[in-house]
């Protein structure tokens, strides 16, 4: 199938290293593969017979296309790297501005290392975040209609092969062998076995509170450690790409970051709740990877965030670019009434696009509101759809 970065990567590929990163399973391998080169190569570090070929560097200069995978487990892999393409750009031709062989990394956990100071690759590579897929991937690629592929995604969740699976028993079987994969082999990359038990403790406790301001003192309580060993959890999920954070809208980021977050699931099927918790996020991850995609293909200063004030009136999403709100985004399964506090928060930020996505109706409407603001009510298939990604 193709994936909606596919053309973005090969264009980037002829003058830069591409890193990609994104959840285990969610397609790097299987795009990497699909990218359309005479003679490529694949190159995992965790195969030994891989491992020796990368670290003596011993492939074959005939090459047009390498793909690295894993070696972020390879002791001072950026270094290594960085040698790799200055070696490929010396050998380019000047006059075209292009790599001899193109290159990719690709990588589930721990690559954003390279992101940190002090990094060697400055300058060097283009970054891209691949997520699940999305109601806009599968009416666009996989052929089917908004209506079809967002009852899908509800039932299965965005990942590939559960998503595109014969049966929904076969994808409830993939998502159990996933999660066991994840605890046992990812998760000890970052922590000790003794902890593994704890970390599905945890991690069951997230399953149960999706879209619920968090509070890992009451979950440290209940588990009988503290907060702080669950903020490390927590940043050990991010790094998997099990999780993401929602932190709530402040123009003051210090004040942002010490309200509650509310924490959701790349995989949309791992969420235990009601429809309404698993349609909030399957919202959450398509509002994601709208803002990824603007940050990795524009490089713009878009970001997910949501409202919640002191007097308790709250909305789910909002995205913001620079320091405005560009969009105000309430989930609701059925109900056709304008949510008080969108109403109050369009009125407030005028400029901002207020939606109320609703996964159940038949008809869109558009309320406007006393200062003349619009509550603009939409079928969620189809705004989600729109969302180009």
């Amino acid at each position: 199938m193709i994936r909606y970065l596919m053309q973005s990567i090969t264009d980037d590929l002829k003058t830069k290293l591409v890193i990609l990163t994104g959840p285990r399973q969610c397609g790097k391998t299987t795009l990497s593969q699909e990218l359309q080169f005479a003679h490529p190569l694949y190159l995992n570090y965790d195969v030994l017979a891989d491992r020796q070929v990368l670290q003596s560097q011993s492939w074959s200069r005939e090459h047009d296309f390498l793909v690295f995978d894993e070696i972020h487990k390879m002791p001072n892999w950026k270094l290594w790297l960085k040698g790799v393409v200055d070696a490929e750009k010396s050998s380019a031709s000047l006059a075209r501005q292009t790599l001899r062989c193109a290159s990719l990394v690709t990588g589930s956990a721990r690559m954003d290392t390279f992101r940190q100071s002090g990094e060697s690759l400055a300058g060097r590579y283009f970054h891209w975040r691949l997520h699940p897929l999305s109601v806009g991937e599968l009416t666009q690629f996989g052929g089917l209609t908004a209506d079809d592929a967002f009852a899908r995604l509800m039932v299965r969740g965005g990942f590939p092969e559960p998503c595109l699976a014969a049966s929904d028993i076969a994808a409830t079987r993939w998502r159990s062998t996933y999660l066991d994969g994840l605890l046992r082999e990812d998760i000890l990359e970052f922590s000790r076995i003794h902890e593994v038990n704890a970390m599905r403790v945890f991690l069951d406790a997230l399953r149960s509170r999706t879209g619920s301001p968090l509070s890992l003192a009451s979950i440290g309580r209940d588990m009988g450690v503290s907060h702080l060993t669950l903020k490390k959890y927590l940043d050990i999920l991010e790094a998997l790409y099990i999780v993401f954070v929602v932190r709530p809208w402040h123009r003051n980021i210090t004040r942002a970051t010490l309200q509650s977050p509310k924490v959701y699931f790349y995989d949309t099927g791992m969420v235990r709740g009601d429809a309404g918790a698993v349609f909030e996020n399957l919202v959450a991850c398509h509002l994601l990877k709208r803002v990824h995609w603007q940050q990795d293909a524009e490089g713009a200063k878009v970001d997910l965030h949501y409202i919640r004030t002191k007097d308790d009136a709250e909305i789910d999403f909002v995205l913001s670019h620079e320091d405005e709100l560009t969009h105000l985004v309430e989930c609701k399964t059925r109900d056709t009434a304008s949510h008080r506090a969108l109403v109050r928060f369009a009125q407030q930020w005028t400029k901002a696009q207020a939606v109320q996505l609703l996964a159940d109706t038949r008809h869109d409407q558009d309320i406007p509101t006393p200062n003349g603001a619009v509550i603009q009510i939409r079928r969620a298939p189809q705004w989600l759809n729109k969302l180009g990604v």
